[in-house]
């Protein structure tokens, strides 16, 4: 069985056992949090689909821990005006592990 979760702006497909980094969540490493954003829901042929979610369906997961993300560069050049700029961003994420799927 899997799902499609929204968090954070973007959309992740799950099933048990899973463990995948999303945004930052407020959560403390160890608790658990329910996710009620359920887009859709499939096992085998049969497939839910929600508009825009499913209607009694969570997925649960517990917190692994908080981290940050690699180092993205990001660099504006102007050709010709003696003009560079570098900048960096780390993302903050947090790892969680999906423990049930509630259909």
């Amino acid at each position: 069985m899997y799902a499609v979760i929204a968090t954070g702006g973007k959309q992740y497909r799950v099933a048990q056992g899973d463990v995948i980094q999303v945004e930052k969540l407020d959560a403390e490493e160890g608790s658990s949090i329910d996710f009620d954003n359920v887009l859709m829901v499939g096992s085998g042929d049969d497939v839910r689909v929600g508009t825009p979610f499913v209607e009694g369906c969570k997925v649960s997961a517990t917190v692994k821990s908080q981290m940050r993300g690699e180092k993205l560069e990001i660099m504006k050049f102007r050709r010709r005006k003696h003009h560079q700029k570098r900048t960096g961003h780390r993302q903050y994420l947090t790892k969680i592990e999906i423990t049930a799927i509630n259909a």
